[in-house]
């Protein structure tokens, strides 16, 4: 049997390690999976950093566009990066005082929930919350207005869809299948009883109306959009143009690494 070098041993045993240190760490990229229970280093449990905020993962819900719980949300949590849930107990800090409270609807997403939004998104047959959450927007036109996207920033860690709440924050009550659907755009009297002060829109409403400077957007709703949206600037925070909800940490620390790990 011919001999073969130790310097080739070597080389052939470390060729796995350094694809996968690859396959993390090239960009774009999404990032391996983590082993069942533990989060990747870098990433908290927001309730660990702020116990304070209220947490309405919707996405661990059938009460949000797709009508189903989503892929990857297999525990109502939020997840984010250090840094991020960091900066968001700077905002709750700031907030409380003044009678108010964070709520967050949606952190950390998985690349497969992004994917079954996408799958979602392609069957044009399925329009079952189409009259709370996109009414006036065909469902063809998703993809190309910009509603629904391959990629999201949420899959990054640090970015998160939120609202304020009056404190004490009294829990919204349960989504029941099959009730009657209200425009997510209807007055908040008439709209599904969020407990978010009035923003002029349900969240994740499909609609020009949830542009967070929409002019049409006036009074008491845009004052309680500019008070989310400075508070979430001074922490360092970046507002979606299109979405009142949606904020990104400026100086997020994985600005090119989309994660698949569920929520669990």
């Amino acid at each position: 049997m011919p001999k073969i070098p130790v310097l080739s041993l070597l080389f052939r045993a470390c060729v796995p390690a350094l694809a996968a240190l690859l396959t993390v760490t090239s960009l774009p990229s999404t990032a391996r999976a983590v082993p069942a229970g533990r989060l990747p280093e870098g990433f908290v449990e927001l309730a660990d950093v702020d116990p304070t905020i209220v947490q309405e993962i919707r996405y661990a819900t059938v009460h949000n566009f797709t009508g189903h719980r989503v892929d990857g949300y297999l525990r109502p949590r939020c997840v984010l990066t250090r840094p991020a849930a960091e900066a968001l107990h700077q905002v709750q800090r700031r907030l409380r005082p003044a009678g108010y409270t964070l709520k967050v609807y949606d952190c950390y997403r998985p690349q497969r929930a992004v994917n079954d939004f996408v799958a979602w998104a392609k069957d044009l047959d399925d329009v079952r919350m189409k009259g709370e959450f996109y009414p006036r927007v065909d469902k063809s036109r998703l993809f190309e207005d910009g509603y629904i996207a391959a990629k999201s920033g949420h899959s990054r860690g640090s970015t998160m869809d939120l609202t304020v709440v009056r404190r004490p924050a009294y829990p919204t009550r349960p989504y029941v299948p099959g009730e009657p659907l209200v425009p997510c755009y209807a007055p908040k009297a008439q709209r599904f009883p969020d407990n978010s002060v009035d923003m002029g829109t349900g969240y994740d409403c499909f609609d020009t109306l949830a542009h967070t400077l929409d002019p049409r957007v006036t009074g008491r709703q845009r004052a309680n959009r500019l008070l989310l949206k400075s508070a979430m600037e001074r922490a360092g925070f970046v507002n979606l143009a299109e979405e009142w909800w949606h904020y990104t940490l400026r100086n997020e620390p994985f600005p090119d690494t989309y994660f698949d790990f569920p929520v669990s």
